[in-house]
């Protein structure tokens, strides 16, 4: 597999990790506190490039703002940006199923998208995704999942702040698009990187 390829455009910086055949693309977006240098996305990244995934793991706009910047504001700059990568990556792989994925808060910009958009994305990858801020279980962000048209994976853990497991299987049920959770034991908010070489069997299983 060949050393990943730095790509950097008006709004869009990142890495694109290319396999010798490609059969399928992902765009893979960070968390709030990290960046596309995070271990977890930078393993992510690389497992998928080994299945045959094209994958751009990029700095969401609000990185590429500033190494201490924040998301801030509703995220509009961010789900804007996820769909100009989006389209250059359906550019780059023309033809092949196209996959929005995320962690924590990049997971989550790329779900409403989606919901936005149907057609933008042939299936989701949502790691760790922030239901509700930490001890506040009551502030759900669901507001969009009953538009959401687009087959999604959940990948949790048990131990995650952000929500419980069984707050997370409460809340797929709002989906109608096919939904599937992975439950990850032990792990809190953010999977170990060492789940990355299982997330592309995961994600194909869904598929069939």
């Amino acid at each position: 597999m060949a050393n990943p390829e730095r790509l950097e455009k008006p709004g869009i910086r990142g890495w694109l990790h290319k396999p010798a055949t490609i059969k399928a693309s992902m765009l893979l977006s960070h968390g709030a506190g990290g960046d596309s240098k995070a271990p977890l996305i930078v393993a992510v990244a690389k497992a998928f490039c080994e299945a045959g995934y094209l994958v751009l793991r990029w700095d969401l706009p609000f990185r590429q703002a500033g190494p201490r910047s924040s998301p801030g504001g509703s995220g509009l700059r961010d789900r804007n940006g996820i769909v100009q990568a989006a389209k250059e990556l359906r550019q780059l792989a023309k033809g092949v199923p196209l996959y929005l994925a995320g962690q924590s808060y990049g997971g989550r910009q790329s779900s409403m998208v989606a919901a936005e958009d149907p057609a933008l994305a042939d299936g989701l990858l949502l790691l760790s995704y922030p239901l509700h801020p930490p001890g506040k279980p009551a502030s759900l962000r669901t507001e969009h999942f009953s538009s959401l048209r687009t087959p999604v994976l959940f990948v949790h853990g048990t131990r995650d702040p952000f929500g419980t497991v069984e707050e997370l299987r409460e809340a797929i049920k709002l989906i109608p698009a096919a939904a599937r959770l992975q439950v990850v034991d032990g792990a809190g908010h953010g999977v170990p990187p060492a789940t990355a070489a299982s997330l592309p069997s995961w994600l194909s299983a869904g598929a069939k």
